[in-house]
């Protein structure tokens, strides 16, 4: 086994999914690092969905400025270091290897003052902070890992704070309202700092603007300071005119799909004016925005892996993402017969997504992908059923007979013509990383 591996396998000991949400260990372990969150300045992220969409964005933007950047994302696909990019790329085995032994003594110290130990996600986030320090970088782009006054990242304190739309996901940890969510996700907003919110429901703005207050900071909302002024369809993406803090920007490029990447595009912009000290009296360069928006990419988001019949990749995972997947299904694919591959973590809201999937799926075939919380083939077979009707549900075992199922029920009805004809794999980014792995072979 190589040194990575070691490393890698020493970190999924900790626990991939195990949560504990006590801030006392992270920061006792930043403070025997020498507090590395502190050398650079931060973008912080958090929200119900676009998070990484967003983050990536951000970090496009910043790095066509020239612009060093650190930004750090979850959950991955393929491997733990995309989740600590330094300049936009992963960070190298050698590196990751480095930074996880100069913190793995001292971790070790950490473990031995609690009950439990650090988690796989603290580590992480531990890692990308002291990575970041070392890099040296100019700003860190941190995306929450979940909620955010008692997610470990929340140590950064950052000076400028966005919220993407909030909705009900994580009930279980965070709260059985939308409210009680927003207070959750507020938690990230500290002193001074710079709030870049979307467009929210009414119950999740007030704890955004009371905690706003509270810590007298700034907030600029979708709608009134920035938002997306037009967007047209163009091939592979849409090229949008956005109003920023500083003015509008016209004739952007972004190489995604849907409304909500617009929106995502509009919040990313926002935020890097607000970082680079753009606002009513300074507009940023706009060939330089242009430059990092083409830059953009953003795996398993309606991402096309195949064509004829073309295979979409997206990692929607609550009824608020898929409602978005749909959208920009309709607008910019208009598949005339769409095959879906559904496989879900047990605790999501599996009636909501099928619903809102439904409509636009001729067929769906439902499997299990590999995380140890996905539901059980059977289990989810039955509420495909009785949203689908059983004519149209097809249950495969395992991820490859899914898409091969998928494939074959995708072509029948073709005539041969395989334009117009999809396949979508979705329900969870556990099951984009399960078919990305087989299908980018």
């Amino acid at each position: 086994m190589s040194e990575y591996d070691e490393v890698v396998t020493a970190l999924e000991q900790r626990g991939f999914t195990r949560m504990v949400f006590d801030m006392r260990k992270i920061r006792d372990l930043m403070d025997v690092l020498g507090s590395p969150q502190r050398a650079y300045p931060a973008i912080h992220l958090t929200g119900t969905n676009g998070k990484t969409s967003t983050a990536r964005m951000i970090d496009a933007l910043l790095r066509a400025h020239g612009v060093h950047t650190g930004r750090y994302t979850s959950p991955h696909l393929e491997t733990v270091r995309e989740r600590i990019s330094l300049d936009g790329e992963p960070i190298s085995e050698e590196r990751l290897v480095a930074t996880y032994r100069e913190i793995e003594p001292l971790a070790g110290l950490i473990d031995a003052r609690y009950d439990e130990p650090l988690t796989y996600f603290d580590m992480t986030t531990a890692m990308a902070y002291a990575a970041f320090a070392d890099a040296p970088v100019d700003i860190a782009v941190v995306e929450v890992g979940l909620g955010g006054e008692d997610d470990a990242t929340n140590v950064i304190e950052a000076g400028v704070c966005v919220m993407t739309p909030i909705g009900l996901d994580h009930t279980e940890w965070l709260g059985d309202t939308i409210e009680d969510i927003a207070w959750a996700k507020a938690g990230i907003i500290h002193k001074g700092a710079t709030v870049i919110t979307a467009l929210q429901t009414e119950e999740a703005m007030r704890p955004i603007l009371e905690r706003s207050a509270e810590m007298g900071a700034t907030v600029a909302r979708e709608g009134s300071e920035f938002g997306v002024v037009e967007r047209t369809q163009a091939v592979g993406g849409q090229v949008l005119t956005l109003q920023g803090l500083g003015g509008v920007y016209d004739e952007i490029f972004l190489p995604l799909f849907g409304a909500h990447q617009a929106q995502n595009a509009a919040m990313a912009l926002a935020a890097v004016e607000a970082f680079l000290g753009a606002g009513k009296t300074k507009q940023l360069e706009a060939d330089l925005v242009r430059e990092g928006f083409a830059r953009v990419d953003s795996p398993g988001r309606l991402e096309r892996v195949r064509s004829a019949p073309t295979i979409l990749l997206d990692g929607a995972h609550n009824p608020h993402g898929m409602a978005a997947t749909v959208s920009a299904l309709e607008e910019e694919f208009r598949f005339r017969h769409l095959v879906a591959v559904v496989a879900v973590l047990g605790d999501k809201d599996v009636s909501g997504l099928l619903d809102l999937l439904e409509p636009v799926a001729a067929r769906i075939v439902v499997t299990q992908n590999s995380s140890p919380r996905s539901m059980a083939v059977m289990e989810l077979a039955q509420v495909a059923t009785d949203i689908f009707g059983e004519d149209r549900v097809t249950v495969a075992e395992t991820m490859p007979d899914a898409i091969e199922e998928a494939v074959a029920l995708a072509e029948e009805d073709t005539s041969g013509e395989l334009s117009g004809v999809g396949v979508l794999i979705t329900g969870s980014v556990v099951t984009v990383a399960d078919a990305r792995k087989l299908l980018k072979r």
